[in-house]
């Protein structure tokens, strides 16, 4: 039977961020997903301008209200957030995870905390980042930062192993029982490669891998996802992370090659079932 993922994200009409990042990596590999828009937009803020809306908190409630009514949420192995745009909605969306904790107990939540990036610094509202690490962080049992998103959360500055290591446990104490940081550059780093890493509390794990010369607006997004559903079947940390980083690493290689400003999601979808690059797990030791 085919998971069933309820994904509370936004969505633009071009292009692949939020929900138009995650749906569809999900789906091509097997999962059926619920998804619930915060925002709709004509393409992603990168480009600078666009149009649409943010949807209100009420509405949220409302579709979660109206899924819930069809007896489905019962069914739901997970959910997975990833940009929240205001506190009220952050909010809609953790009562939409307890909901569908109350109807299945089993389900699980993963956290993308959408707040900023090395560079661009924070670019959500200053709500944000103290709900995600006072509310969102108890509640979720996988949390997906990247390096930036890490600190900022557990307050180290992450910049070699061993303190990459102190804030994974320091998020591990806020609650989440996996965490999976989606890009880490430390000074331990080789100059042409990036690193992705996963701990379940345990042991931590390492992918690394070459270094692309592209900067693309959704792929935080959709490795999220990936892991999260890998996760969900395997159980395992490791083999999470290593499919995810394949399938990702793939699809990123494509549209760098292609020089495409959007993610090809559509065009190199095949990578997501059949990696051409495909990368091992290794345990990290600082």
């Amino acid at each position: 039977m085919s998971e069933l993922i309820l994904s509370i994200q936004s969505h633009v009409a071009y292009g692949h961020v939020g929900n138009d990042a995650a749906v569809f990596p999900l789906q091509r590999l097997g999962a059926e997903v619920i998804a619930i828009h915060t925002v709709q937009f004509s393409n992603h803020t990168g480009y600078g301008a666009w149009t649409g809306e943010v949807f209100n908190a009420a509405m949220i409630a409302d579709l979660v209200r109206g899924v819930e009514a069809r007896g489905v949420l019962g069914l739901c192995d997970g959910i997975v957030s990833g940009y929240m745009g205001s506190a009220d909605i952050g909010a809609a969306i953790l009562d939409a995870a307890l909901t569908v904790r109350s109807a299945n107990p089993g389900a699980l939540y993963c956290c993308d905390p959408v707040m900023g990036d090395v560079g661009r610094g924070v670019f959500v509202r200053p709500e944000i980042p103290a709900m995600l690490r006072d509310k969102a962080m108890v509640e979720a049992d996988i949390v997906t930062p990247n390096q930036f998103e890490l600190a900022l959360l557990t307050g180290q500055e992450v910049t070699d192993h061993t303190s990459l290591v102190t804030a994974i446990q320091a998020l591990h104490r806020l609650g989440p029982k996996i965490v999976m940081v989606t890009s880490v550059v430390t000074n331990e780093t080789p100059e042409d490669a990036i690193d992705c890493i996963a701990s379940d509390g345990k042991k931590i794990f390492i992918v690394r891998t070459p270094r692309l010369s592209l900067s693309i607006n959704g792929a935080g997004d959709a490795i999220s996802a990936l892991f999260f559903l890998h996760w969900l079947r395997d159980h395992s940390v490791s083999s999470a992370l290593a499919q995810a980083v394949s399938a990702i690493y793939g699809i990123l290689k494509r549209t760098e090659d292609e020089g495409s400003r959007e993610i090809l999601l559509i065009p190199a979808q095949e990578e997501l079932v059949h990696p051409s690059h495909k990368f091992k797990a290794e345990a990290f030791l600082p």
